[in-house]
């Protein structure tokens, strides 16, 4: 597995923290789904499970959007992936989803969120709420690095699944 990552820096200030930290975990998850095809994209963990690397990229996509565009900036946009018909579509609908495709999403959300974040406080709050609760561009910040942290923790295991591949 190809690995570009930076590690984060043992000191700095909270921005810089926060920031480069999210960045590892959005590296972690590239580096989990590299040199794959699109069918080892697509296996799935054991079942009753519809996990999969490649859901795992289509639904951070959707947490990017979601957090960043509707959330810190009260954009708005349509769910991805037909999650408004169906939930969890970002892992059941992979049989035939486009990794290529997901991918490009993926990382068009996450130059957003780049853009957005970078000219937010982090005490600001969200334009809009998130279950009935006002969240603050840190708090934002937070949970973005714990749900790629419990996500990559997923990948590990399906990418070892696929081809035996362990690592950080």
């Amino acid at each position: 597995m190809t690995d570009n990552r930076v590690p984060p820096p043992f000191i700095g200030d909270e921005r810089a923290m926060l920031n480069n930290w999210l960045e590892w975990h959005r590296g972690t998850l590239a580096v989990k789904c590299a040199g794959l095809s699109e069918e080892q994209l697509r296996e799935r963990s054991t079942p009753p499970s519809t996990m999969s690397l490649l859901g795992l990229v289509r639904h951070m996509a959707h947490v990017e959007q979601v957090w960043f565009r509707n959330v810190l900036n009260g954009e708005g946009a349509p769910r991805l992936w037909g999650k408004d018909v169906n939930p969890d579509a970002d892992f059941d609908e992979v049989d035939t989803a486009s990794a290529e495709e997901a991918f490009a999403v993926w990382q068009a959300e996450i130059e957003h969120a780049r853009e957005l974040s970078a000219g937010v406080p982090l005490d600001a709050v969200g334009k809009s709420q998130r279950h009935g609760q006002d969240c603050s561009h840190r708090w934002i910040l937070v949970h973005m690095i714990e749900e790629y942290a419990r996500h990559n923790g997923h990948a590990d295991l399906l990418r070892e699944r696929v081809d035996g591949a362990t690592g950080e």
